[in-house]
């Protein structure tokens, strides 16, 4: 895994803010497929939930679309 800690940010708010949109879209790609694996694993949404650290509910809700069969993002 990259160290992140010591990474420059843009100085630029044009940049910085693209930047930020596609940290989450990638953010958001990561968890899908980790949650993903995590399902074909026979993981529990409890489990997926502790891991993410939101409760079973909030990652039910954002992620119950993602099926461990499913491929796409």
């Amino acid at each position: 895994m990259m160290d992140l800690r010591h990474i420059s940010f843009p100085t630029d708010p044009d940049e910085a803010l693209a930047a930020v949109v596609a940290l989450r879209r990638l953010a958001d790609r990561v968890e899908r497929e980790a949650v993903r694996s995590a399902l074909r694993q026979g993981w529990s949404w409890s489990r997926i939930a502790q891991a993410l650290g939101i409760t079973k509910q909030a990652a039910h809700k954002r992620l119950s679309d993602v099926t461990a069969r499913d491929n796409s993002t």
